[in-house]
């Protein structure tokens, strides 16, 4: 009863010290720089509904700048907008547009530098370069955005919420399309992306660099140039997640580069070029996934090693596994793949026969491009029947060796 009291009194102390500052017309403030001047510490500065223009507005206090029927703030294609340089602040409920490009120093609707703890809350923001970017921030959230861009081309375009340098961000819950790349991560460690939507933008749906220790969770990429990209990073969690229709010369659903020790568990591919594919990854455990209808489920590069796949399901795929080399040191089993055309005499759940996902086709595709417009073709049919029987140049190596009978229930 004593703490509750202490934390009631604290609570009432901090009220009676935090003011409400209103901006709009008929208001003690016309202008939300005159009201960030006013304020202090621990203020909430109400903005009403209205079309604010005032160039760059720099945040150098603790505040909660919070809209009223969506007022807008225009950055008239000259400068970006919120600049905040103070830990402890909320943007929430604003209309944030035409933020200007720099080449230079990333201009943003909202930048935040050198802070913690600011949350970027229910806001909607259209027609920026970079929308949200912070740099070398710790424990911020940027949630329930609605993040529209306008692409010019991937150069003059930025990213909807990039992260540099920071730690412990949670990114929940918002819709990012119409930009370089949807969500873009250099650097971050220890954060969190889950429940997003990122699609039609003109490079990634998600694009990690050097990024450790983070989780990507019940997210969906859809429509993307080139699907989402995880490179050069440890310990990267991919989970529950929905890659589609990313289609196109060089998309995939994800694109692993150079990573290790990361979870690829419970996602659904559907309808992209290539649902995985991996190279110089090591150590990344692949399971309990859906592969439907993509060019290639996965490819797998021989510079991949010590990758376990098992335990996931593949439909309609065209091709079910790609490789460009005849060494392989990664291990399948217990996959359920619909081409699999062995029995089971032992009525154990497990095919008999071992099954190569590899077809000599998809070897020689690899290496002569053109060939894909003998698709389906009965020359091709029977080349692949062929080489199942007497493998030549398709890599004996990679096989499942307890191929499921029926799909797992995922």
């Amino acid at each position: 009863m004593k703490y509750f009291l202490v934390i009631l009194l604290l609570t009432l102390q901090i009220t009676a010290l935090s003011n409400t500052i209103e901006v709009g017309t008929g208001k003690k403030h016309a202008t939300i720089k005159s009201a960030i001047e006013a304020a202090k510490d621990g203020d909430v500065i109400l903005i009403h509904r209205a079309t604010y223009a005032e160039g760059e507005i720099t945040i150098n206090k603790q505040l909660h700048l919070k809209g009223i029927n969506w007022p807008v703030i225009d950055g008239k294609q000259k400068s970006q907008i919120l600049y905040v340089l103070s830990d402890n602040v909320i943007i929430e409920g604003l209309d944030i547009r035409n933020c200007g490009y720099s080449s230079s120093y990333d201009w943003a609707a909202i930048k935040v530098l050198d802070c913690k703890k600011v949350i970027i809350l229910n806001n909607r923001l259209f027609n920026n370069s970079f929308a949200i970017n912070l740099q070398n921030t710790s424990f911020c959230r940027i949630e329930n955005n609605y993040v529209k861009g306008n692409p010019i081309n991937g150069v003059e375009s930025g990213n909807a919420i990039h992260c540099w340098k920071s730690n412990n961000v949670r990114i929940l819950n918002n819709e990012v399309t119409g930009h370089r790349d949807g969500i873009y991560f250099e650097f971050v460690t220890h954060s969190f992306i889950s429940n997003n939507k990122s699609y039609k933008n003109i490079r990634y749906g998600l694009h990690f660099m050097f990024s450790n220790d983070d989780t990507y969770y019940k997210n969906t990429f859809s429509a993307n140039g080139s699907g989402v990209a995880v490179m050069f990073s440890k310990r990267v969690s991919m989970l529950w997640n929905r890659f589609e229709e990313n289609w196109g010369s060089a998309a995939y659903g994800i694109l692993m580069k150079e990573i290790s020790d990361g979870k690829v568990e419970h996602n659904t591919f559907t309808r992209n070029t290539v649902g995985i594919f991996m190279e110089g990854t090591s150590r990344i455990y692949t399971s309990k996934n859906v592969f439907t209808s993509n060019g290639w489920a996965m490819r797998v590069q021989a510079s991949c090693e010590d990758n376990t796949i098992t335990g996931n399901n593949y439909f309609g795929n065209t091709f079910d596994v790609g490789t460009n080399g005849t060494m392989q040191l990664n291990k399948f089993y217990s996959n359920y793949w619909d081409k699999y055309e062995g029995y089971d005499l032992n009525k154990d759940g497990y095919g008999d026969v071992h099954y190569q996902p590899v077809s000599l086709y998809s070897m020689i595709v690899e290496k002569i491009p053109a060939a894909s417009l003998l698709l389906r073709s009965f020359l091709v049919t029977i080349m692949d029947k062929a080489e199942r029987v007497i493998p030549s140049i398709t890599p004996v190596e990679l096989k499942d060796d307890k191929p499921l009978m029926k799909p797992l229930q995922l």
